[in-house]
């Protein structure tokens, strides 16, 4: 799923530039949409407003209307859990808002709103040609999440053949030991043609092997805070012990092949490590 965030004052046209977005993008395929609130969110879907069902002590709610739509809200949605949500459906997803997020999105910055390295940047909505920014999505790294990966797979051509699928998910570790000082988050950097080369020679690799239908590899980029997911293998294969070898066997040479730098930032400090020794 290609994700692209447009940030900026109220008054930039913000949602206007979503709208003109989504317009377009739909004519390429499935589009979600998330929006930052900065206050409680109210839906009305029947007439009844599910904020009372949160303030009740409801955690998720759904309004659903008779011809079949409906709204979700929950009151402890992430940005990085609505992504993961929309990435199993969606082949395109806008972002309104969160300036202040620490994943590194695709992003169009609204009225000097504030951005490391925009796809683009004016004064207001007005100001950006909407084709050529979704040229330049075209080109971003894909969102994928562990559902969206393993719902990849599922839909291979020889899916048919397969009686497993095996994961692996790699996430930021707090702590090694309960006195250890706590990591706050990590943050990865990668040689982007070299590192997408070794992706692609590793899966080749994998796939090619008896039994082993489907590969998928990834690891995010940017800031991952602790708890959150930093890399996922997907495999699809015959039976189990394929899967298994095969998926162990991919996350190992990821981590000693592909070159990623990550740092590491604690509640008292921060210092850079090439993953190569972790």
């Amino acid at each position: 799923m290609k994700v692209i965030r447009i940030v900026g004052p109220s008054d930039s046209g913000t949602t206007t530039l979503v709208e003109r977005l989504v317009d377009r993008l739909a004519d390429r395929g499935r589009v979600g949409t998330i929006r930052h609130l900065d206050c409680e969110p109210s839906l009305d879907v029947t007439g009844t407003d599910t904020a009372r069902h949160r303030e009740a002590g409801a955690t998720e709610t759904y309004g659903i209307a008779d011809d079949g739509g409906w709204v979700k809200s929950d009151a402890d949605q992430t940005l990085t859990a609505a992504l993961d949500e929309l990435a199993v459906s969606c082949d395109y997803a806008v972002v309104e808002g969160y300036s202040g997020a620490t994943q590194a999105l695709p992003t169009v910055a609204l009225g000097g709103a504030d951005a490391d390295d925009p796809l683009a940047a004016a004064p207001t909505a007005d100001g950006i040609e909407a084709e050529a920014i979704l040229d330049a999505l075209e080109a971003t790294d894909a969102y994928e999440s562990l559902a969206s990966l393993v719902a990849r797979v599922k839909r291979s051509e020889t899916a048919d053949r397969a009686g497993a699928i095996a994961t692996f998910t790699g996430r930021v570790r707090e702590k090694d030991s309960p006195t250890d000082e706590p990591t706050e988050y990590l943050e990865f950097e990668r040689y982007d043609e070299v590192a997408a080369e070794k992706m692609r020679a590793i899966r080749e690799q994998l796939m090619a092997r008896s039994g082993v239908y489907d590969v998928r590899l990834h690891h995010r980029t940017g800031v991952v805070a602790a708890g959150e997911d930093i890399v996922f293998v997907v495999v699809l294969a015959g039976h189990r012990r394929e899967a298994f070898e095969t998926v162990e066997d991919g996350i190992d040479r990821l981590k000693a092949e592909v070159p990623l730098f990550k740092k590491e930032v604690t509640v008292s400090g921060e210092f850079w490590a090439h993953q190569h020794d972790h």
